[in-house]
């Protein structure tokens, strides 16, 4: 009999107040059940955010770098259970084995940079304009944070924003995305053995519509960090305006890849498979449209379609898989639905377009990699986050073009270009209207000390990890100290 999972609310694990529970179950094999997890209400959001206010006046008043500490406790944790976590991930959520490694070593990497932030929470000294004054500003915290996950990263994304959020003295309300509810349970099981106050990080499970919205529009809750779908971002992003909170939104993308006809056609080859299908297209930085020289564009199509018809489908757990099921039905459903919309507009199906056969992937959400020759920049697929593995190949004749190709949609979160021309490359680094671009690689692949995200509707303008997430996680305060014993008035004419 499957297991059946609680909340962490106020220092215990509770059952949600509606007594309802959803199931969570393997996308490569829905016969396999996981657990079932609290379909929470409100009132049990509620509960949480009070429990985070207790948890905020005592986590705030622990040093920086003792909380620092912990955080590097909590990587030397994750360090200890990576292949179990692992394990657990793609089973829950179907990308393979070397890519939740990869996820977990991203939680690793952003621990023991959050931890040693923890003596470098600089603020600046400066020279008054007056004699005898002294001025100066530091970071404090702000007080309960709370955090809107997705599914595709389900321990790198929550620990990119949690950790920045506890070095910086704030408490955490976690709302994980309800198709990744387990790896939540088990990263709050290693924070609280790290030795994380019980209070300082709450976790409820639920749907977005019920207990997300809440977190969103609850007026104790100060600061919002949310990663998903544009739609569900502006929703977010106009609710938190209007209570005049401080939001962070990362959202689609719809990303380019672009291959000049003096590159090296190996190495794009192996980055665009990655790009593309690595996660079965479940990333916003998932390269969704590779933009070819037209003199290159023939003969790179034909040895990719090779390349993508022989990829391996099946459960990530299986050594030989190299591509894992969409994360639920509803998704694949959505990909199938680009594809026929994109042979309406006159693009061709040159691999995949459909599900595949066989024992391996009967079971589970499984679509295959699929190309698509002859799209247009205005064809839908070239304009729309499809998230899955679907590529659109759109023909150009020159870089000027290919920067306007790339430029002319409504995101703008990452792109790349293949040359061996060190001045395209710069030039690219500059032109391309993106928050990440890389020369000589995929879309895909951030690190933990820099800063992460994009620009138009992929985000407002904050910045996930690295220095800048720091940054949004605590608040400046400048102070003065006027030592001189009498009345100096600043902001006035003191120059006569």
């Amino acid at each position: 009999m499957a297991k059946t999972f609680k909340n962490f609310i106020a220092g215990d694990w509770v059952a949600p107040t509606t007594g309802a529970y959803f199931e969570n179950r393997n996308p490569a094999d829905r016969g396999d059940l996981i657990g079932r997890f609290p379909d929470s209400a409100p009132a049990d959001l509620d509960r949480a955010v009070a429990a985070a206010k207790r948890g905020f006046e005592r986590w705030s008043k622990v040093p920086a770098p003792a909380r620092g500490d912990i955080l590097r406790r909590i990587g030397d944790l994750l360090v200890d259970r990576k292949d179990r976590l692992a394990d657990a991930m793609t089973r829950e959520m179907g990308k393979v084995l070397a890519e939740t490694r990869g996820d977990v070593q991203e939680a690793i990497d952003t621990a023991y940079y959050a931890a040693s932030e923890g003596r470098r929470l600089f603020g600046h000294v400066v020279p008054s304009e007056l004699k005898r004054k002294w001025a100066m500003s530091y970071r404090r915290p702000i007080g309960v944070v709370g955090l809107v996950t997705p599914f595709n990263f389900p321990l790198a994304i929550p620990t990119w924003k949690m950790f920045p959020a506890l070095v910086c003295g704030n408490s955490v309300v976690l709302k994980p995305s309800e198709d990744v509810p387990h790896t939540a349970t088990l990263l709050v099981e290693i924070l609280l053995e790290a030795g994380l106050p019980a209070e300082a990080i709450q976790l409820v499970h639920g749907r977005g519509e019920t207990v997300g919205k809440a977190l969103v529009e609850h007026p104790d809750v100060p600061v919002i960090s949310f990663t998903g779908s544009t739609t569900t971002g502006a929703f977010v992003g106009e609710t938190c305006g209007k209570l005049h909170k401080r939001v962070s939104l990362e959202m689609g993308g719809k990303n380019a890849m672009i291959v000049m006809d003096d590159a090296d056609l190996d190495l794009a080859l192996d980055g665009v498979l990655w790009g593309a299908f690595g996660t079965t297209g479940q990333r916003c930085t998932a390269t969704s449209r590779l933009l070819l020289h037209r003199r290159i564009h023939d003969r790179f199509l034909r040895r990719l379609a090779e390349a993508a018809e022989d990829l391996t489908l099946g459960d990530g757990r299986e050594t030989r898989t190299q591509v894992g099921p969409l994360i639920h039905e509803e998704s694949r459903a959505k990909v199938e639905k680009y594809v026929a919309i994109a042979k309406d507009q006159g693009a061709e199906v040159v691999v995949g377009g459909k599900r595949p056969t066989g024992p391996r992937v009967r079971h589970g959400w499984f679509y295959r990699p699929t190309i698509l020759a002859g799209v247009r920049p205005g064809h839908r697929v070239a304009q729309e986050e499809i998230f899955g593995p679907v590529l659109s190949v759109i023909r150009f004749g020159n870089f000027d073009e290919a920067v306007r190709i790339n430029n002319g949609v409504k995101y703008g979160l990452s792109s790349s270009v293949y040359t061996r021309d060190v001045n395209l490359g710069f030039r690219a680094l500059e032109e391309l209207d993106n928050g990440i671009t890389y020369v000589n690689a995929p879309t895909i692949g951030a690190e933990a000390h820099l800063p992460f995200g994009g620009i138009k509707q992929t985000g407002n303008g904050h910045r996930e990890v690295g220095w800048e997430g720091y940054h949004f996680f605590s608040e400046t305060k400048v102070c003065y100290v006027d030592y001189s014993g009498t009345l100096q008035r600043a902001q006035i004419d003191n120059y006569e």
